[in-house]
């Protein structure tokens, strides 16, 4: 059986990147154990901001949206996709300012749809997109993971979860400013060292 992964790669760099090695690394062990598929969702391609009328149209019932409220929400449509498609996804995740990049909050934005994956119920909102792993490749100067002032990896865990991912493991190079050498090293042991199945 066919593995589909969803790679996203957030660093604005496309050469030198943490992330984007670490994500290769993991990758390439994913196609030792078997038959897979990668679909890549490279944010250095900028995506829009959402807007008024992207939510007004988001908001309309889609049965009743026109044309041009259809095109408007295409691309969000056809990255809610390759969401639905993927077994796991890989996520580069390199913390800017202590957050996540502009580039990811506003994949987040386009993605995060009510009706499509969440839904609201009596008992508060519920994930749609159940059964997936997730795997993110941390990268940072000088924010250690999980610290006080660490504002991305819980937020990306908080999200995932939102629309049903809750199995999310964390691959950290964080405060490379420090040890480049020997935080890289030991991220790409965890990467080697990682159980693949789910």
């Amino acid at each position: 059986m066919t593995h589909h992964i969803l790679r996203i790669d957030a660093s604005a760099r496309r050469t030198g990147s943490i992330s984007r090695e670490l994500n290769d690394r993991l990758i390439a062990r994913f196609a030792t154990e078997g038959e897979t598929q990668v679909t890549t969702r490279d944010l250095t391609d900028a995506l829009p901001q959402i807007d008024e009328a992207w939510i007004g149209a988001n908001f309309t019932p889609e049965a009743d949206r026109t044309d041009d409220q259809r095109a408007r929400l295409a691309l969000s449509d056809s990255l809610v996709a390759e969401l639905e498609a993927a077994d796991t996804l890989i996520i580069g995740l390199p913390i800017y300012n202590f957050g996540v990049p502009a580039a990811l909050k506003a994949w987040i934005d386009l993605v995060a749809r009510a009706g499509r994956t969440f839904r609201y119920t009596a008992e508060g909102p519920r994930g749609l997109l159940e059964g997936k792993r997730a795997i993110i490749t941390v990268a940072s100067g000088g924010t250690e993971m999980g610290s006080d002032i660490d504002f991305a990896t819980g937020y990306l865990r908080h999200v995932l979860g939102f629309i049903g991912i809750e199995d999310v493991q964390f691959i950290r190079a964080d405060r490379t400013a420090i040890d480049m050498e020997g935080t890289v090293r030991a991220a790409q042991d965890a990467v080697d060292a990682m159980p693949l199945a789910a």
